[in-house]
């Protein structure tokens, strides 16, 4: 299934609408040379020029001239040497017509076409750039120096497009739930796999080829690890043990490039130990207590305490924790087991738009994201909407360096009970993730396969 050519017409007028008036500059993504330049990195069109034009091809910019009602697409033809290497492509014109765009113009007429707008006393908006090579041409095109864009970037631009790109059709919510599908595969591959005696980067193997046997990508790096307090883990670097819990967080874009992104947790050997069944069941508690919270209106903040509470909850049925769990939530004792924010929104970047800015995409106005330790890493926060696709992802995780450094500062002492901490200290760390649409009756889990959670459900997928 494909985006239709009516879609991106309809996206381009209503984002004309919503602005008004000026020139909206997009700077699609080119090839990058990994040691040279023609060993290239994956290419991977940047999100924005893809939800509005969709062209998946290197090399191109475009306008959309509010005041002219106008839109231009700007690349060059193949030459002789490009076909050499790619083959034969249709035209600039006839990619461009398939996305409902009439008018193409040579990249060389770029800055002219900008120049005469600015001219006649149009703004020009641009989006904050997030690469190196855009940061160079925002300042050959716009004379914009490097250091400056970012606080000149335009702001009704940003929030334009997080008004639209936040709300999910149903085209949108079948492409992501193809793509949760395809993840969903990587992960009971590896449930299949994990064993005692292998290495961490066989499983990941295995995971990888299976969105690249169906013809997929990766969403984000792969993490699949034995050492799961390390929250973003990428080494491969470990041999599987009986006894250690693996850590698997990873997903698939599919070739339309909307993400999938799911995190499970698995014993190496045949059984969880009892403590590590005691800590995984908390960790549910606190994943369904999130989803419990997930209501149209009510702000996903209120899920991440949910969350949150439960942990502290469970860490003081363990003795590593006193006091009232909703009180060390809301201070933000929780974060020494659950540093991290529970969810994000998902779309065409597995963490939808943060290029544009966290504050704008999961937070409403009058909403400041917190500077606090384990708050400041809440992506999202907002009130929530039908159409919002995003995660559920809480975890806990037992971080040696974290400990010593509360400690040491005397951190929640009346929440923590440091003097019980030392025999956990190489527990290491556990999460799982799902992905949700929220409906205006409620959310609605994504995928049609379904995704071991519980531990019997775990043991099961293990084959035992």
């Amino acid at each position: 299934m494909q985006i239709s050519k009516e879609t991106y017409v309809r996206r381009r007028t209503q984002l004309k609408s919503d602005l008004g008036s000026g020139l909206l500059l997009f700077l699609g993504n080119d090839e990058v040379g990994m040691n040279y330049t023609d060993n290239t990195y994956r290419f991977r069109q940047d999100s924005t020029f893809l939800y509005f034009f969709g062209m998946d091809n290197a090399g191109l910019a475009a306008v959309i001239d509010i005041d002219e009602d106008c839109e231009v697409v700007f690349g060059n033809e193949l030459t002789i040497d490009d076909i050499v290497w790619t083959g034969t492509l249709p035209t600039l014109k006839e990619r461009a017509s398939a996305f409902g765009i009439t008018y193409t113009r040579p990249m060389g007429e770029l800055k002219a076409y900008l120049d005469k707008a600015r001219a006649k006393g149009q703004p020009v908006h641009f989006l904050p750039p997030y690469r190196g090579d855009h940061r160079v041409w925002l300042w050959e095109l716009l004379g914009v120096e490097p250091q400056a864009q970012p606080s000149l970037a335009s702001v009704p631009f940003v929030k334009a497009i997080v008004s639209q790109r936040n709300h999910k059709d149903e085209e949108e919510i079948r492409l992501i739930e193809e793509s949760v599908d395809l993840s969903t595969e990587m992960h009971l591959a590896a449930y299949r796999t994990v064993r005692p005696g292998i290495h961490e980067s066989q499983v990941a193997a295995v995971v990888e080829e299976v969105a690249c046997r169906h013809g997929g990508a990766l969403s984000f790096p792969t993490i699949a690890t034995v050492k799961g307090q390390v929250l973003h883990n990428h080494g491969f670097i470990h041999d599987l043990k009986d006894g250690d819990i693996f850590l698997l967080d990873a997903g698939a874009e599919t070739r339309t490039h909307y993400a999938g992104d799911l995190s499970s947790s698995m014993p190496v050997g045949e059984r969880f130990t009892q403590r590590q069944a005691e800590v995984y069941n908390i960790h549910l508690r606190s994943f369904w207590a999130a989803v419990d919270k997930l209501q149209v209106g009510v702000p996903f903040r209120e899920a991440h305490i949910a969350a949150a509470t439960e942990i502290a909850r469970g860490m003081k049925e363990l003795g590593l924790m006193k006091g009232d769990p909703a009180e060390a939530a809301e201070a933000g004792a929780y974060a020494l087991f659950f540093p991290c924010g529970l969810g994000h929104m998902v779309g065409l970047d597995v963490h939808d738009m943060e290029n544009l800015g966290e504050q704008y995409v999961g937070y409403a106005d009058g909403q400041q994201k917190s500077t606090q330790f384990g708050f400041k890493s809440l992506r999202l926060a907002r009130p929530l909407e039908p159409g919002f696709v995003f995660t559920i992802e809480p975890g806990i995780y037992f971080i040696p360096e974290l400990m010593d450094k509360w400690e040491a500062e005397g951190q929640f002492r009346d929440f923590i009970c440091y003097d019980r901490l030392g025999p956990w200290r190489g527990f290491t760390g556990l999460r799982n993730e799902l992905n949700y649409v929220m409906t205006p009756t409620g959310a609605r889990l994504l995928g049609t396969i379904k995704k071991p959670m519980t531990i019997e459900e775990v043991y099961k997928a293990k084959n035992i």
